[in-house]
């Protein structure tokens, strides 16, 4: 049985990958993913944003910011050097320690940024990239053209930096996601990952304040994942990835049928713990044998669209009787 794979130029023995998560962020954490049988690991992201804070956190620490003068600078930079320097050294132990492929995952909001961790992701052995670029449409200024602007700024700038594979993670917030995403995977990059999971917020009532919800995915969101994957997976020049409602082995092949090439998990593994990919694979494995299948490129791609007559399902939103199987 053969279940390895071809991501982002890279040979997969599976095509189950650990997403981004905190259970990313350890060496120890990486190895038993490794030998539970996980393809690739994408380590926990760096957030500019939490850098920011760290700055802000032990600045004030000790007065205020207009204390220090032009020794803030200094100050911050320190903070800063040290907060990824924590990075750096998770990606050496991976590399150390891992045969499997260690994806570096970056989500920055200033320009600049954004080259310079990739840079220093590539610099400190990262097989490949992920961008974290989950932009939530908030602001009643920008236009859809500017976000997508913002995206293809960033891509453009970053391929004149780094020379490993890039892999771009979207939201479900874009106006024209099909011809958007096709345009995405013209771009030079090498995948595309849907989807990112949003933070979730709630209102606690009795506190009249807001605080966060759930921070897992739910089995129902697996369905917009198959929607879109099935969609776009034969319009993309770049591989794709999907994420996102992911509870078995069983979901994994949808996905994988669906056209996806790889499939990221996260939240089932919180739910199950890590061993858990084990079982993840044996799932897959169990249905390709199953089905007489000796390798995933036999059955991936089967079911989306341009690929299987009845994918126009794929395309609607409202309910008929025939499409709900309604008698």
């Amino acid at each position: 049985m053969n279940t390895k794979v071809k991501y982002l130029g890279m040979e997969l023995k599976s095509p189950i990958i650990a997403a981004s998560s905190g259970m990313t962020s350890n060496i120890d954490n990486l190895v038993k993913l490794e030998r539970a049988g996980a393809g690739a690991v994408i380590l926990k992201s760096i957030f500019e944003e939490q850098i920011i804070h760290d700055i802000k956190r032990n600045t004030h620490v000790f007065a205020p910011v207009g204390n220090y003068g032009a020794s803030y600078e200094y100050i911050a930079q320190h903070v800063a050097d040290n907060s990824i320097s924590k990075h750096f050294e998770l990606i050496r132990q991976a590399k150390e320690n891992l045969s499997i492929p260690v994806i570096g995952s970056i989500n920055c909001f200033s320009h600049e940024n954004w080259i310079t961790y990739a840079k220093q992701f590539q610099d400190k052995g990262c097989d490949a990239l992920e961008f974290n670029m989950a932009i939530m449409p908030f602001d009643a200024s920008l236009s859809a053209d500017d976000v997508e602007r913002t995206f293809s700024d960033i891509i453009q700038s970053v391929r004149k930096t780094v020379t490993i594979p890039i892999s771009i993670k979207v939201s479900t917030y874009f106006t024209d996601m099909a011809k958007f995403m096709q345009q995405l995977s013209w771009s030079g990059i090498q995948g595309i990952t849907m989807f990112n999971k949003a933070l979730q917020l709630d209102i606690n009532t009795e506190t009249e304040a807001i605080c966060n919800a759930d921070s897992l995915t739910a089995p129902t969101e697996l369905y917009n994942t198959i929607r879109w994957t099935a969609i776009l997976s034969n319009k993309l020049r770049c591989d794709l990835s999907a994420s996102t409602g992911v509870t078995d082995g069983n979901d994994v092949v949808k996905l994988l049928l669906a056209g996806a090439n790889t499939v990221q998990v996260a939240s089932c593994l919180y739910r199950n713990g890590l061993g858990y990919m084990a079982d993840l694979n044996k799932g897959l494995q169990d249905w390709m044998k199953q089905k007489g299948y000796e390798e995933v490129s036999q059955f991936r791609g089967k079911l989306a669209l341009k690929a299987n007559d009845k994918a126009s399902m794929l395309m609607r939103t409202q309910f008929m009787n025939y499409f709900a199987e309604i008698k």
